[in-house]
């Protein structure tokens, strides 16, 4: 035990589970954490935002790329309420954040006194985006806190977490006793229903996999190609799962391949998603003369998507026990390569009808390397991206999923820049949310972030404007929108900036704002766009 103020215990804590980066705001409340962390300032840096907005997308961005925690700090009430939206699409995500907050002085805490930044029942409220919320109550319990907040993000289903610690308890000193790292603990699925599940697959004609963002969490990706590759199964990956299997892999398939592969498979294995209906946000289930078998660390997922066969179970481990069993009851089978290289060049083909949203994001695609991150966004390239665009690494395409937080994905790319500072970093935004946190550029100048911000620029929120203007007999309102000159808002924070026209300039603009070191920004002005549902229905017509 050792004598320690409470933001020094905490910062410890910290440590001692492996954080080394955080993203935070200060503020009164947190006075005594701020100057815990800057004694610790070897051991632990700190990226400062300008909103609390960003704290949250930062830490989002940092934890999906990397596989760490990322940690956010902020300060109580409407500190707070500013990050929920990051911690919100953190939850959807499943993403490891773990958010620190302030509160009031302990002896106020649910007495309506009015006192800074308060706000009743806290705690309470952040547990409506997160897996679990605590505060600690003296400055010996935070270590003990900051333990059980890291057990809940290293076990079962990965979703934020938050834990509060008041100002008084921060500045307050006890003896306090730091616990170990807490191991990663991952759920070991039942052995009879795996060799269920191995004998369904096995025994199938033509079975097919459907992978999500768990099996890139949980580090599945050899599991499911040796899988895959026993049983000759086309793998479509969800958005959060490109890259599962690279896109050049022979069996692998994006999200827009869903309606083509699944209703004719005799057995389907879902490993690690939610597999809701692609915009009829149902649940899926197997037909009559299908077996649906799912693999979850999710009670809750395997209840309520009621599969044939539900495991309790890690996608790694999951996954291996798969491959050992299935070879017992597998038969062989022709190849399905061909076939699922005809399937990719017929939707590379339909997709491509759908201008100009295929041609801006292939330029994105080509000019990335491969490794380089595409954080999307609420806008049109990024509704094409998130359905069509080839994804060759895990980790390297972050959506905000079920969310759809606009505005999320420059913060969010910072996140993933200080992650992976040798890698490129470019996230594709509209030019309505990429002013929700327009003021991080200043974070980037400031703190050396060197990604690079696309904005799509047509001086709207265009999708709604366009829903206005066909479905409502034009009554335009609200959606509207003036802006600043971006090239010029660029240079007055003192980064590179370029404006790009058509597809070919964003080419030339992101070959220089790549080669760069240092932060860039991207205008690329367009007009209206087409929903791309409706161009895939005209041209699935023109085809039958």
């Amino acid at each position: 035990m050792a004598e320690m103020t409470g933001g020094q215990a905490l910062v410890a804590s910290l440590i001692k589970q492996g954080v080394d980066t955080v993203f935070g705001l200060p503020g009164v409340q947190l006075d005594w954490l701020f100057d815990a962390l800057w004694e610790k300032r070897d051991q632990i840096k700190v990226y400062y935002t300008r909103h609390e907005q960003g704290t949250a997308y930062m830490a989002d961005g940092y934890a999906r790329t990397t596989g760490k925690v990322g940690t956010c700090i902020v300060v109580p009430g409407p500190g707070l309420l500013n990050a929920m939206a990051g911690l919100s699409t953190a939850y959807s995500a499943s993403s490891p954040v773990l958010c620190v907050t302030g509160q009031i002085r302990s002896d106020a805490i649910e007495q309506g006194r009015g006192l800074l930044h308060e706000i009743p029942n806290q705690l309470g409220m952040v547990r409506s985006a997160t897996k679990w919320a605590a505060r600690a109550n003296t400055p010996a319990e935070v270590p003990g806190v900051v333990e059980e907040a890291f057990r809940q993000l290293r076990s079962d289903r990965v979703r934020p977490v938050e834990i509060e610690v008041p100002p008084d308890i921060l500045q307050g000193s006890g003896q306090v006793t730091i616990p170990g790292r807490v191991a990663e603990q991952r759920i070991q699925g039942d052995p009879k229903l795996l060799d269920k599940a191995a004998k369904l697959l096995g025994e199938a004609q033509r079975p097919v996999i459907v992978a999500g963002g768990g099996v890139i969490r949980s580090g599945a990706s050899e599991g499911l190609k040796a899988l895959a590759d026993m049983l000759q199964a086309p793998v479509v990956m969800s958005s959060h799962g490109k890259g599962a299997l690279s896109y050049r892999d022979d069996l692998a398939l994006n999200p827009n391949a869903l309606d083509e592969v699944v209703p004719n498979a005799d057995v389907v294995l879902l490993v690690g998603n939610r597999y809701v209906e692609y915009g009829v946000n149902d649940w899926w289930r197997p037909a009559k003369d299908q077996v649906g078998i799912r693999l979850d660390t999710d009670a809750e997922m395997l209840e309520r998507s009621q599969p044939t066969l539900g495991i309790l179970t890690d996608a790694m481990l999951g996954l291996a026990e798969l491959v050992e069993r299935v070879g017992k009851y597998n038969h062989p089978r022709e190849p399905r390569s061909a076939e699922v290289k005809a399937l990719k060049a017929h939707l590379e083909d339909l997709w491509w009808e759908v201008q100009p949203q295929a041609a801006y994001a292939t330029v994105l695609r080509e000019e990335l390397p491969d490794d380089g991150i595409l954080v999307s966004e609420s806008t049109q390239v990024g509704y094409w991206s998130d359905r069509a665009f080839p994804v060759y690494e895990p980790r390297s395409y972050l959506t905000s999923g079920y969310q759809g937080t606009l505005g999320y994905g420059y913060a969010t790319a910072l996140g993933a820049q200080v992650g992976n500072p040798a890698k490129k970093v470019v996230s594709i935004s509209g030019d309505g949310g990429f002013m929700y946190n327009v003021q991080e550029l200043g974070t980037a100048v400031q703190q050396g972030i060197n990604a690079v911000g696309v904005v799509f620029n047509d001086r709207a929120y265009g999708n709604v404007r366009r829903t206005q203007r066909l479905n409502f007999d034009g009554h335009i309102i609200a959606t509207d929108l003036y802006n600043p000159d971006f090239v010029k808002l660029a240079d007055s924070f003192g980064m590179a900036g370029f404006r790009a026209e058509g597809p070919e300039g964003l080419r030339a603009a992101l070959k220089e704002a790549m080669a760069l070191k240092g932060p860039a920004l991207i205008e690329v002005p367009v007009n209206e766009m087409p929903n791309i549902r409706a161009v895939l229905q005209s041209a699935q017509a023109r085809t039958r």
